[in-house]
Parts: C-alpha cells; structure tokens; sequence
C-alpha cells in the first residue's frame, strides 16, 4: 500500500505509466487493422489445436488470426536477440569483443540485431503468406488470384514480395514502439508489449471457457445427462479451471523470486565493528535462470513439424505415417508428451548455462578480492559454481515441466484446450510484472530520496 500511495503521488512515474497504456492502445487498435487483399475469414481453422500459431498468435495479441499489418509482431526482434545472445559465445569473435567494449559494443550489438530482425521479419512474411495460400483455405481475397494470373501472367511475386513489406513495416514500427516504451514508458518495451499481446488475448480465452462448459455444458459433458446436472457440472468445471489458474499463478509468482544464495566474503574489508556485516555478501542464482525460454523453445520445436506437415499433399497411402508423424509431434499423446519434457529439460540447462558462466564468475570475485569461504578462488570456486548451478537448475527444470505440463493435462481431463491459459502465458507475465513493480518501486524511491535530501 505504501508504494501505491508514493506511486500516485509522483507524476513522473504516472505519466510514464500512462504513455505505456497509450501505447497498449495503439497496439491493440493495429491488431484490428486487417492486412489488404487478404481474407482473415479464412484462417480461423488453421488456429484450432496448433501449439506453434497458438503460441505466435497469442505474443502477437490476436493480431496473425486477424492477418492485421502487426500480425508477425515483435517475434522478429525476439528471435533475433536470442540468435545475437548465442553467436557471442565465442562463435563470432567479432560480436565477443563488442559485448566487451561497454556502452559502444552494445550499441553496435543493438544495431546490428534491428537489421536481423527487419530481415527476419521479411522472410518469415514471405513464408507465412506462401504456408497459409497452400491450406485448403482461400488466403486471397475475390480477385487477386484473377489479377495475378490474366493475359498468362504469373505476377504472384508482387503480391508476396507486397504483403511482406506491409509485415515488415508492422514490425518495425512494434520495435520503435517498443524503444518508446523503454524510454517514455515504464519497463522493457519489448517484454511489455508481449505481455500486452497475451493479456489482450485473455478475454476471449474467458469467454471460450463460459461457452464451453456453462452456456454449452452438453457439449463438453456430453448429452446423456439432465439439463440441471450439465449446467451445475459446467459450473463446477469451470470453477476447477479457475481455481487451476489462480493456483498456477500464485505459484509461478512464488518460484520466480526463489534464489539459492552463495555467501561470498572479501578478503580486503575489515571486519571491525565499523564494517560488521559489510564484509559479507551474496551471490543468489535463481531457481529459474532460463525464465521462459525452455518452455517457448520446445514448444516450437515440437509443433513446428505438425504445422508443416498440415501443409504437405498426403495421398491415401501415406496415411499411416501422417498419423505416426502427428502421434510423435502431438502433446497429447504419450511419446510427444514425453519428448516435451526432454526438451524443456535440455533447453533449461542449456540456456540456464549460457546466462550464468561460473568461468566468468569465479574470475570476476578473484579481480575483486573475494571468495567464497571455504573454497579457493580460481578453478575450485568455479567447479563449486558449476555444481551449485547445475543442482539449482534440476529444481528449475522440474518446475518448468510442471508448469508446462498442467494446461496439458487439464486439457485432457476436462476436455478444452488450455494451451493459451497455463505455462508459458503465465510464466511470461508473472516475469515481466515482478521485474516492472521493481522498477515503479525503484523510481518512487528514488524520488522521495530526492526529496529528503533536499
């Protein structure tokens, strides 16, 4: 309560908070504002049951189901940050030096991942439009194909070549909206406009439920019951759905502040009664280093191949591998579950080990003459790093997998999709909301300190 009141009475940090919600509300109205010679009728099939365009659709708040000119979003800008944290692991020297080099590094490192992203975006546009022509679907609106093809042309490239500007435009237009938030607004401009995207979504992931199982219980429940025994399951499921969320929730937000902390001692501060408890430190490894990666990651990996495959011509004769194929990469069945799980597994180590580098670290606290008591600095601190990590991350993984996996298995006990509700969603928003209450707090403070010493 306290920060509420310092954070009402500063205006500064109240017209940053208000340019982000006028910024939310560009965003959403662009999601509206439908792609031209496009059809977005015809895409509402394509989104049922698909983890891969569920997830894409729900970052980009509704935006790639409306085919709307922000439909790729900031996924672009996303992608390419990741690719850019991962060739500076000494794969591309030249990226090495410029995280080094301070403020101008970065700057470059800045630059230089706008540019992948702005082709990124061209050439998933180009993609996506060509994937979504190939369904069953009619992509185009009445006329373009007729245009594209008269007099024996072939002029299909214009039109794709034409679409892709306008997406990419769209995305670069999300970046520097996102830059405008970071700088006017509060938080991390591209964290808050996925957050936006998701919390858009809500609403119609509330109405589907209330559909489902309270204005449609027969259809959930099936129809050999009464109509007062539908309706009063109907509510009792829907409360268990709600209940799941709040449960998933209050949860998610318990564990991402969790920390295992490392006491850490410097051995050139004296440990007189003048700098009792100064000499002694911490370094805290979170229980999930890797936040949402992981689970963002295997989910793509895994739904990928089942959206390409949609879109391959299988003959009468195929249909048991297309079958084998869909049971392999499905989440509801036991060997895609199974290899879910594997991947959020691999991935969690795997991305938790690039964000913290015990090399780094144990380096870092022998140049500041500290150590940690009872291990000698250098390679010894660094094998106790590594194995203090390692150990937190199994716990962290095992958390993902919860996470990840209980929208899953309520989907399949109760019946409706909750892909969009649970796990990554959740996990998305609790991070970005912790880390944007710090910095209001942060500001607030930093005010009235201002204030005191003057």
């Amino acid at each position: 309560m306290e920060t509420l009141k310092r954070l009402f009475k500063n205006k500064d940090v109240l017209k940053r908070l208000g340019f982000t919600l006028i910024a939310f509300l560009v965003f959403k109205l662009l999601t509206y504002v439908t792609m031209p010679l496009i059809n977005p009728e015809s895409l509402t099939d394509l989104f049922e049951n698909s983890g891969f365009l569920g997830i894409v659709n729900s970052i980009s708040g509704d935006a790639l189901r409306n085919y709307s000119i922000i439909a790729l979003g900031i996924s672009p800008y996303i992608t390419a940050s990741i690719v850019i944290q991962l060739l500076q692991m000494d794969i591309i020297p030249v990226l090495k030096e410029w995280a080094e080099e301070g403020e101008v590094g970065r700057a470059k490192i800045s630059r230089l991942t706008r540019y992948l992203a702005i082709g990124l975006a061209f050439v998933q546009a180009i993609a996506m439009t060509f994937a979504f022509r190939g369904s069953e679907n009619s992509l185009f609106e009445y006329g373009v194909a007729d245009w594209a093809t008269s007099g024996g042309r072939n002029l299909w490239f214009l039109v794709y070549f034409y679409i892709a500007v306008v997406l990419t435009a769209g995305t670069a237009f999300m970046i520097w909206l996102a830059d405008q938030i970071t700088l006017h607004g509060v938080g991390n401009g591209s964290s808050m406009l996925i957050v936006a995207g998701i919390i858009i979504s809500f609403p119609g992931t509330i109405a589907s439920l209330i559909q489902y199982y309270i204005a449609d219980p027969a259809g959930a429940l099936g129809a050999n019951i009464s109509a007062v025994q539908g309706e009063f399951a109907g509510y009792v499921l829907f409360g268990v759905c709600i209940l799941l969320f709040i449960v998933v929730l209050v949860g998610i937000t318990y564990m991402q502040g969790a920390s295992r902390k490392i006491p850490i001692q410097y051995a050139n501060r004296p440990a007189g009664s003048k700098f009792a408890g100064k000499n002694e430190s911490n370094l805290p490894i979170k229980i999930n280093s890797a936040n949402v990666i992981p689970v963002i990651f295997a989910s793509i990996l895994l739904s990928l191949p089942n959206t390409i495959f949609s879109y391959i011509e299988w003959g009468e004769n195929a249909a048991g591998i297309q079958n084998w194929l869909g049971q392999i990469f499905a989440y509801d069945q036991p060997i895609g579950f199974a290899i879910y799980i594997v991947l959020i597994f691999v991935f969690t180590f795997f991305y938790s080990f690039i964000i913290i580098k015990p090399e780094d670290i144990a380096e870092n606290l022998q140049k500041s003459n500290a150590y940690i008591p009872g291990v000698r600095p250098g390679f010894e601190t660094e094998s106790y790093i590594t194995k203090t990590l390692f150990r937190v991350t199994v716990i962290g993984a095992l958390y993902l997998v919860v996470v990840a996996s209980l929208p899953i298995i309520a989907s399949m006990a109760l019946g409706h999709d909750y892909a969009q509700i649970g796990g990554t969603s959740l996990l998305i928003i609790v991070g970005v909301a912790l880390e944007t209450a710090r910095q209001i707090e942060t500001d607030t403070q930093d005010k009235v300190y201002a204030g005191f010493m003057r």
